[in-house]
């Protein structure tokens, strides 16, 4: 947290969400390559009815509860990515409403996480994160059935969510096959916004929309084309969740830079330098399995590598109406053009 900023706040009455978080939304992930270690000697744990566990770090877990029938669990939550309450409270519901989305489900019950700094922020406005994530879970057909909170020093809100999906039409990491397109279904360069929004209380009214926009016609639709990979493009960028899949997968990738569509304003932050450090420690983390072709700049890589909240559906496959922005291949690593 930015002390000075938020004891600012406190003077002039004005309460700014972002000012008492270290970093912002899916920014403030534990670094890619520090939590895989963490977890690596958890991974490989075998149940007879588990689908989908830690081996390929899928976005949710899948497990077999009968024959044509599988419940997918998923828990995201983060710091306050805008100063609106409401709207803090809409994205991180759809933010975790996601990953049941990225694995081809149906979201059937959520509970809420809070974590709220009850002797400085005023009740009230955690009445209001509640009030915008249940909007979201209303919006997705989803009841919000209970919750938990602590007194933490740092607010912090998201979700548990339960879902259910066909065990036959599971969208997955490890399912992509080489030689099909890529098609990334909501604009990237969120996370520069965010960063620009906190330091400097500029608000992105086409950045929020995007953040609240659920994913649930883009796995519709994938699911119904009969596809089988992809994932949600949040913390990691859009690179490290390609790299994730085509590492789970055992293919390669192809990434038209030109083709990535950015939300609008996302160039100029870029360019003013409103950089996270998940953006950075993202780019490092991949940067070994990179190939640059010629005029991709180190700015193109880290627009690439910015740390998405509530970002769209990356999907191995064509989907109608939304663009192309590369396609799978039968080596390893990822070029970038």
């Amino acid at each position: 947290m930015d002390a000075m900023m938020a004891l600012d706040q406190e003077h002039s009455g004005a309460v700014r969400l972002t000012g008492y978080a270290h970093g912002g939304g899916c920014a403030c992930k534990i670094p890619p390559g520090e939590l895989e270690d963490v977890v690596r000697g958890l991974v490989g744990q075998t149940h007879p009815d588990v689908l989908v566990g830690l081996d390929g770090g899928d976005d949710a877990s899948a497990v077999l509860v009968g024959d044509d029938l599988a419940v997918l669990s998923t828990a995201d939550f983060f710091t306050p990515v805008v100063d609106d309450a409401y709207d803090w409270g809409r994205i991180a519901a759809a933010n975790a409403i996601s990953d049941i989305y990225a694995m081809g489900g149906r979201p059937v019950s959520a509970i809420n996480l809070v974590g709220w700094p009850r002797d400085r922020l005023p009740m009230e406005l955690l009445a209001e994160v509640l009030r915008g994530g249940l909007a979201v879970a209303a919006e997705a057909g989803c009841p919000v059935t209970g919750g938990h909170s602590v007194d933490d020093p740092e607010p912090k809100y998201g979700m548990a969510v339960t879902g259910v999906a066909r065990p036959g039409s599971l969208l997955r990491n490890d399912a992509a096959r080489p030689g099909l397109p890529l098609t990334l279904t909501k604009p990237i360069g969120l996370g520069l916004l965010n960063n620009r929004h906190k330091q400097t209380g500029e608000v992105f009214a086409e950045a929020i929309a995007t953040m609240v926009q659920l994913n649930r016609e883009a796995a519709e639709a994938a699911v119904q084309g009969g596809l089988r990979a992809a994932t949600d493009v949040t913390g990691f960028g859009l690179l490290g969740h390609l790299y994730k899949m085509c590492r789970a997968s055992g293919v390669g990738a192809v990434i038209d830079r030109n083709a990535v569509p950015l939300v609008s304003g996302a160039r100029e932050a870029l360019r003013d330098g409103f950089i996270s450090g998940g953006t950075r420690r993202n780019l490092e983390w991949v940067r070994p399995h990179l190939r640059p072709g010629p005029g991709v700049s180190e700015e193109d890589l880290l627009m690439l590598a910015d740390a998405q909240t509530s970002g769209g559906l990356l999907v191995v496959g064509e989907l109608p109406g939304y663009p192309v922005v590369g396609y799978t291949t039968g080596g390893q690593g990822i070029e970038v053009r």
